[in-house]
C-alpha cells in the first residue's frame, strides 16, 4: 500500500471532512487553538482585496438563494473582484439570472459562468470534488518550485479551475501538476498573470499589501 506524506494526507482529509460536513475551504477552523480564516499574509492580493472577495462571496451566496432558492446548486468563489460561479442550474433562464444577480454586487468586475445546465450533483459527487481539490493541493504543496498560497482551486464534476496572481511559469508549472491529479477531468485557468520582475518586488516586500496590478490577464486554457 503506498503511503501519503503527512501533511498531504491531512490536506486530502482536510476537503472530505469540509465536504461532509457542507463547509466551504474559506470557514474559520479551529487548529492547534488557533483560529484559521480565509485570510492569508502570504495571499498576493491585497489585505483589501481578500475582505472585499470574502464579502462578495457572502453577499452573492445571499442573493442567490433568496432569487433562485433551492432549486439550484451554485457555488461562488471570488478572487480579486473576478467571480466564479460554479455548480449546476436546471434551465438556462436560472444560468443567467444568477449572473445577473452577482453583477449587480458592489465591486464585481468580471464574472465567468461556468454553471452546468444539469440535475444537482450529488452528495458523492461532491465529495468526490472535494477529494480532487485535497489532491490538487497537496501537489502545489509538495512543489518547491512555485507557492502554493499562491493559487485557489476549485473542481466541479472533475473540471478543475484554477484562479490566482501568477507568473507564466507558475501558471504552467500549476496546470500540468493539476492535470497529473488523480480524478482530474479538464483543467480551466482562469489566472491574471504577473511578469517576474513583479513576483521579485513581492518577495522583496514582504510587509507589501499584494504588490503591483498585474501585467495581464490569461485566458482560459483546458
Amino acid at each position: 500500500m503506498t503511503k501519503l506524506p503527512v501533511r498531504r494526507l491531512c490536506v486530502i482529509l482536510l476537503a472530505s471532512v469540509l465536504a461532509g460536513a457542507g463547509l466551504s475551504a474559506c470557514a474559520p477552523l479551529l487548529v492547534g487553538g488557533a483560529v484559521v480564516t480565509g485570510m492569508s499574509a502570504s495571499d498576493r492580493r491585497t489585505a483589501g482585496a481578500q475582505l472585499e472577495d470574502e464579502r462578495i462571496e457572502s453577499r452573492g451566496a445571499a442573493r442567490l438563494r433568496e432569487n433562485l432558492g433551492e432549486r439550484v446548486h451554485i457555488n461562488i468563489t471570488s478572487y480579486n473582484r473576478q467571480v466564479l460561479l460554479s455548480g449546476e442550474v436546471p434551465n438556462e433562464q436560472d444560468k443567467q439570472l444568477a449572473e445577473q444577480v452577482v453583477s449587480r454586487i458592489e465591486n464585481v468586475r468580471a464574472i465567468i459562468n461556468e454553471l452546468g445546465v444539469l440535475g444537482q450533483s450529488t452528495l458523492t459527487q461532491r465529495s468526490s470534488d472535494a477529494l480532487v481539490t485535497g489532491r490538487v493541493k497537496s501537489n502545489l504543496i509538495d512543489a518547491r518550485d512555485i507557492s502554493s498560497s499562491a493559487f485557489k482551486v476549485v473542481t466541479e464534476r472533475g473540471v478543475v479551475f484554477l484562479m490566482g496572481r501568477v507568473t507564466a511559469r507558475e501558471a504552467d508549472r500549476a496546470t500540468d501538476l493539476a492535470r497529473r491529479s488523480n480524478g482530474v477531468q479538464k483543467v480551466v485557468r482562469l489566472f491574471e498573470i504577473i511578469t517576474e520582475e513583479d513576483l521579485l518586488e513581492m518577495q522583496s516586500q514582504p510587509s507589501s499589501s499584494g504588490g503591483p496590478s498585474p501585467s495581464s490577464a490569461s485566458g482560459r486554457a483546458m
